[in-house]
């Protein structure tokens, strides 16, 4: 895969099409053209373990991996082989098929602290029921988020608090509050500014860097005290940070938590999971509550994503794959934190996260973030073959991959270093990439 990649063709064929036909030419913004450089792959062909191909016939080492979806690798045989097993006998039924109870079952182990669960095809959907049934239990409007936080909804309880807010009422937005992480201070003021009015906290365990020590615990603590449940994002930490997710890890047990991403590997499957007092306001047995229309997909339960979610369970019971993860990650950032050094730009471009999650960030020569250099940064990167909006490990990611990449970035970092010294504009092809997040679109030269 080394080598200087020239060739995007037909990319920007497929480009022109795509758009005008699709809002941002991608369905989902995180994979749009205004979060790559110019000169990138449009669209991807094919992915086997790390590596991906592109419409042109571009071969990359994928960091990312589907946006954290990926975490066995691409076409992981174990998992293909249940799906397709599966899909011979069909795949939605007018009644329950049987692989939901297994399903469950699987999940519930995996996830001792919950005692039900419910599937659903996307993470949106696990949030956005869990804050219903929050403000269901506790007969409550307002929801706190972790405003360090950066999503999680594509529903209007959370984009109402983004830039990118048109078409959301203000009375909507007002009913979402925001809250610090790790700041429990923070969290008390937020209670004692709207005393028996906030029906749950939710926030992501942690973004990279652990929690300070008894942070969940005391947070959730200060819930119940004020009548409010505790909810955890588990997307990203769910299959990253342990087995059992983030709550594992920290020996937390939250109300109710939001899985998806890596539990199908790539499938589309998410789940809420919870304590039975709460969960079962959503069922058809308890009497004494008003039902809580939780969670009613056509696609939900999707019989070829629950065996997918089966396998992948399997694989994470029976092999090291948290370990690999962590592993991989940790020579991942030490070969790029020693380039980094040897070009001398340890005040430019920093690696941070969790092993299993990582991220970098660009500066320019003033220290101050730098949309352009990151688009430079990648721009440079895909020309050596790899594909890293993050820098996210799978399983599949061998040492070899790592050794690559950090090459890759070597030669990458060092047209940094001049960009640094003579302007990023002599080196970057075409505008920089912009955030998700933003108010307007950038006018069109």
């Amino acid at each position: 895969m080394a080598g200087f990649i020239q060739n995007f063709d037909n990319s920007n064929r497929l480009r022109d099409l795509a758009h005008s036909m699709i809002p941002g030419g991608a369905h989902t913004y995180a994979k749009g053209d205004d979060q790559y450089p110019v000169l990138s792959p449009g669209f991807i062909v094919n992915g086997y373990g790390c590596h991906v191909w592109d419409v042109d016939g571009n071969g990359y080492i994928e960091y990312g991996m589907g946006n954290r979806a990926v975490g066995l690798g691409h076409a992981y045989r174990h998992v293909l082989d249940a799906v397709m097993r599966q899909l011979e006998f069909g795949c939605n039924f007018t009644r329950p098929s049987h692989i939901e109870v297994e399903c469950a079952s699987t999940f519930l182990d995996m996830i001792p602290t919950a005692d039900m669960v419910k599937f659903c095809k996307d993470g949106s959907d696990a949030t956005s029921a869990a804050v219903r049934l929050a403000r269901a239990v506790t007969g409550r409007d307002l929801i706190a988020r972790c405003s360090d936080h950066p999503f999680f909804s594509t529903d209007d309880w959370f984009i109402g608090t983004t830039e990118m807010n048109a078409g959301i009422p203000k009375a909507v937005s007002n009913l979402t509050l925001g809250f610090r992480y790790n700041d429990l201070d923070d969290a008390r003021a937020l209670f004692a500014r709207h005393p028996g009015a906030i029906a749950a906290l939710i926030l992501e365990a942690s973004r990279g860097d652990d929690p300070e020590p008894g942070y969940l615990q005391a947070l959730k603590d200060l819930c119940h005290d004020n009548g409010a449940l505790f909810i955890l994002d588990e997307m990203i930490t769910g299959l990253r940070w342990a087995r059992g997710g983030a709550q594992a890890h920290y020996a937390v047990q939250p109300d109710l938590s939001c899985f998806g991403k890596a539990l199908g590997n790539g499938f589309a499957i998410s789940a809420l999971a919870g304590q039975r007092e709460y969960m079962v306001l959503g069922g058809i047995e308890q009497v004494e509550k008003p039902r809580v229309f939780l969670l009613s997909t056509t696609h939900g339960a999707e019989t070829h994503a629950m065996a997918a979610a089966i396998a992948t369970m399997h694989v994470y019971a029976q092999e090291p794959v948290i370990e690999h993860l962590r592993s991989q990650g940790l020579r991942l950032k030490a070969g790029l934190d020693q380039v980094i050094a040897r070009h001398g730009l340890q005040r430019h471009v920093n690696v941070v996260g969790h092993p299993a999650c990582l991220s970098y960030g660009t500066r320019d020569a003033t220290g101050k973030p730098s949309q352009a250099l990151r688009t430079l940064l990648l721009q440079e990167t895909i020309r050596r073959g790899v594909l890293a909006p993050s820098l996210v490990v799978s399983y599949s990611h061998g040492d070899d991959d790592i050794d690559q990449t950090v090459d890759a970035f070597d030669g990458a970092l060092h047209i940094y270093r001049l960009a640094l010294e003579e302007g990023v504009e002599r080196y970057l092809v075409g505008r920089p990439s912009e955030v998700v997040f933003r108010r307007y679109n950038s006018r069109k030269e």
